[in-house]
């Protein structure tokens, strides 16, 4: 079945597009189906670092961000919504107006909130409303950033954490990564992959260790959620092989 991503976490500057990011890459990496939404008006990291993938979509337009859902039924795959700051309000409004996890459960669609959070008081709050207005209706993966924060013991003993473990949140923590370095990869404006290569203006050797070593590590944590990315692929094993999408480079 296809299965929608909410990748947010409401406060800005927690690395909900780093992470949408990341999960582009993973997929491609990975050969793995998947649609990107960007709902940011005016950065759009994702229409900006995997333009090919991506699509905007306005969440205060219900026609808009029907979108979604089309998505999902026209063909099985992830579609990675990146939530920029402050649209949960839209979000929830086209979601509860429209019944939405109910109509998602009907037609075989996944539902999955990714909460991504740094390390002060606010991301606990955010995570318990978000798990408190959907209960056990969705899935949930809560990422703790590292990059954006470096003790999250706060959040470990709160009782939001106890309430995301009582309807099955997965948990992730993603790596930081030398903010150097992620300042010359977001210049470059290309995906993770391609800011990787060497290539004259691009990344020296260290910065591309660095980048290299951070992407391992990232999605270690991806991969260790199992089942909560899988979707059946339209390819076949046999198709995928004669199509070269068993070839270890990626075209990120």
């Amino acid at each position: 079945m296809s299965k929608i991503h909410f990748i947010g976490g409401e406060k800005g500057g927690v690395g909900k597009s780093v992470l949408a990011r990341l999960l582009a890459q993973h997929h491609i990496d990975n050969n793995q189906p998947f649609t990107v939404f960007d709902t940011d008006q005016s950065h759009g990291a994702m229409l900006r670092f995997y333009g090919d993938y991506s699509r905007a979509v306005l969440l205060d337009a219900f026609e808009d961000a029907d979108q979604l859902m089309e998505a999902a039924l026209a063909a099985q795959q992830n579609v990675l919504v990146d939530l920029a700051a402050q649209t949960s309000a839209p979000l929830f409004r086209w979601i509860d107006q429209n019944d939405f996890l109910a109509l998602a459960a009907d037609e075989g669609v996944g539902v999955v909130f990714w909460h991504v959070m740094d390390d002060g008081a606010d991301g606990i709050g955010l995570l318990q409303r978000l798990v408190d207005r959907y209960g056990d209706a969705a899935a949930y993966v809560v990422v703790q950033n590292y990059g954006r924060g470096k003790d999250f013991s706060a959040f470990r003993s709160s009782p939001a954490r106890a309430a995301a473990e009582a309807v099955g949140a997965r948990f992730i923590e993603l790596p930081e990564l030398h903010a150097a370095t992620m300042r010359k990869v977001d210049h470059l404006a290309a995906s993770f992959w391609a800011a990787g290569q060497s290539r004259p203006g691009g990344l020296g050797l260290m910065d591309r260790q660095r980048l290299k070593v951070w992407m391992r590590k990232a999605n270690e944590q991806i991969a260790s959620l199992g089942p909560v990315l899988a979707v059946q692929s339209p390819v076949e094993p046999v198709q995928a092989w004669l199509t070269g999408a068993a070839d270890e480079t990626s075209p990120g």
